[in-house]
């Protein structure tokens, strides 16, 4: 197969994957909730906590960029952040204690009642979203999960479920920075638009 014909296989793919999610009104609603949700809990001058591993955890910061930061519109800061930036508290917790549990205690150090947890997890069976997850719900936040096609364990234990049709890591991972960024545009606009 030639680089050409591989380029054009891989866009092919995230295309396809893109039509199904834009042919599926059930995903969309629940992207409709999240943003309702996120706009609601910032609104209240409560804040947006981020978690994912590895390209997950690049999303993370990236979308928690985006909202602290600005998307499209000059506005104040919206309070978000994602667990893993604290590379002192992750790696000296994770050394005593346990990576499983390192971002569930994050939540518990920051987290409050009304507060978002976005987690992100192709799989959606990562142990220690899993754990942030939990501790999460245990402070009455609401968890908005990022998933691919099973939504794994998390299915069952977040608010809103956003599962991408696929069970290809990069191609869920590239619809979950790209419903990121909606679910951003849509919270900036409704509440400085």
């Amino acid at each position: 197969m030639s680089d050409l014909i591989q380029i054009q296989n891989k866009l092919q793919e995230c295309i396809t994957i893109k039509q199904k999610v834009l042919s599926d009104q059930e995903l969309l609603l629940r992207v409709e909730e999240a943003a309702l949700l996120l706009t609601s809990s910032l609104k209240e001058g409560k804040k947006v906590l981020f978690c994912g591993n590895g390209g997950s955890a690049a999303d993370a910061q990236h979308l928690a960029a985006e909202l602290s930061g600005k998307f499209y519109l000059d506005r104040p800061p919206l309070p978000a952040e994602a667990c893993h930036v604290n590379s002192s508290f992750v790696t000296a917790y994770s050394n005593d204690y346990s990576f499983a549990r390192a971002f569930a205690r994050y939540v518990e150090a920051f987290g409050q009642e009304g507060d978002v947890l976005v987690a992100l997890s192709t799989s959606g069976n990562s142990e220690n979203i899993l754990e942030a997850i939990y501790s999460a719900r245990s402070r009455g936040m609401t968890v908005i999960g990022f998933t691919g096609l099973s939504g794994g364990m998390m299915k069952d234990i977040c608010d809103v479920l956003i599962n991408i049709p696929s069970t290809d890591t990069p191609r869920i991972q590239e619809l979950h920075i790209t419903i990121g960024h909606i679910l951003c545009e849509m919270t900036e606009k409704r509440i400085f638009g």
